[in-house]
């Protein structure tokens, strides 16, 4: 599972404070491994390849933070596209460039993202599927990931969740947060769903904008 060091201005991601609390979770069958990322286009899949040359997976899921959003975003699909609305950690700021040049315009997660969402919410978690990761660093490392499975790294399984804001961000920015706990009450049970194999429930998740 990797997370995202602070970025934007930030002090702090929720996304490595809710893993390093589901480090100390019991997770029957897993053997999890974490991983810090910088918020970096480029430098951020350079890192996974390296680990994973020394940690193989079966699978990974990527944690991030998308601020005013509820609960926990199951993202569906990545897309072929960094547009960077503010820099990156290394001041890098891409404008409709892709992801990977020549690959596909899109991927959809290896990972049963209903049955995901399905788990978190039995978790008592407000959770949700999404049908758009961005197109930040967050997009980046699953679209990269996707591809890195498509194309080198075969039976790898990826996906990405999005989390919300920690409830001191929100003080701040205003919106709907959620504690360290409760997001990594909701991962593990995503991570369970993944472990387990649970079935895709057939339940519409769709949106319509």
């Amino acid at each position: 599972m990797t997370a995202f060091e602070p970025f934007g201005g930030e002090t702090v991601n929720p996304s490595q404070t809710a893993v390093a609390v589901l480090r100390g979770l019991a997770l029957p069958g897993i053997e999890l491994r974490t991983l810090s990322l910088p918020t970096c286009f480029g430098q951020s899949l350079a890192l996974i390849e390296r680990t994973l040359d020394d940690w193989p997976a079966d699978a990974v899921l990527a944690v991030g933070l998308a601020g005013g959003r509820s609960g926990l975003s199951v993202e569906r699909v990545a897309i072929n596209l960094d547009d960077a609305r503010i820099p990156d950690n290394a001041g890098q700021q891409p404008i409709d460039q892709p992801v990977v040049a020549g690959a596909p315009a899109a991927y959809f997660s290896a990972l049963p993202v209903k049955a995901m969402v399905a788990a978190i919410r039995d978790a008592g978690i407000d959770a949700a599927v999404s049908h758009s990761a961005g197109t930040f660093v967050c997009n980046h490392v699953f679209f990269g990931l996707s591809h890195m499975a498509a194309t080198r790294r075969a039976g790898l399984r990826c996906g990405f969740i999005h989390i919300p804001w920690a409830p001191e961000q929100a003080e701040h920015h205003g919106g709907p947060s959620l504690d360290a706990a409760g997001v990594a009450r909701g991962l593990a049970a995503a991570l369970m769903a993944i472990e387990t194999g649970a079935p895709e429930p057939t339940v519409s998740e769709g949106a319509l904008s």
